[in-house]
């Protein structure tokens, strides 16, 4: 008899699991992404800069501007900007104290997201070529840097126009790896869509 028991319990299980996913399919509705789909946004951001010479990150905030389109409607074209103060008082306090500190870093990227859609909930995964500039601080003058960015996000679709989320991106400056090993920034995003 405890067999038939066990048995009976996972019917039960399965059934009742079976009955919730057909209740969440019957009210969740598809994100739906598109061909030809328009993205707008922007997005408050915490900014963390690992620095070669310094024993702690550069912690900051900053925000970004977004632009999506739809190539097809599993990926994207991305276009990012964003800009973030990762040390507001560094500066050189002594002759001592390493000239690559910077106040601010900038960036501006290009590329391909992944995009998969699951109900109202979009993640997504990417990766952009990217250009930094780092500035202020200690440093003498502005430091261009080429590198590259993977994008990771979640999306969540409030209405057929607008979206909000997180999106997370990391951060290589491939020209300046050995003094800037890490940028990471974590952010919520908010956007308009438009083109259906």
């Amino acid at each position: 008899m405890p067999h038939r028991t066990s048995s009976s319990t996972t019917l039960r299980t399965l059934t009742a699991l079976s009955l919730g996913a057909l209740a969440l399919g019957g009210v969740a509705r598809p994100a739906a992404a598109v061909e030809g789909q328009h993205h707008v946004g922007l997005a408050p951001e915490l900014a963390m800069l690992k620095v070669d010479d310094k024993s702690s990150l550069s912690v900051g905030a900053g925000g970004a501007l977004h632009y999506t389109y739809g190539l097809t409607d599993t990926f994207n074209l991305m276009v990012e900007g964003g800009s973030a103060i990762v040390a507001l008082d560094q500066k050189q306090d002594t002759p001592e104290t390493p000239r690559t500190r910077p106040a601010t870093v900038d960036r501006l990227g290009v590329g391909v997201g992944y995009v998969i859609d699951i109900l109202r909930y979009v993640p997504y995964v990417g990766v952009l070529a990217t250009g930094y500039r780092l500035a202020g601080g200690t440093l003498d003058k502005s430091l261009f840097v080429g590198g590259a960015a993977l994008a990771l996000g979640l999306d969540y679709q409030i209405t057929r126009h607008w979206t909000a989320g997180i999106a997370a991106r990391q951060a290589f400056m491939l020209t300046k790896m050995s003094t800037y090993p890490s940028f990471t920034t974590v952010g919520l995003r908010l956007e308009y869509t438009w083109g259906f």
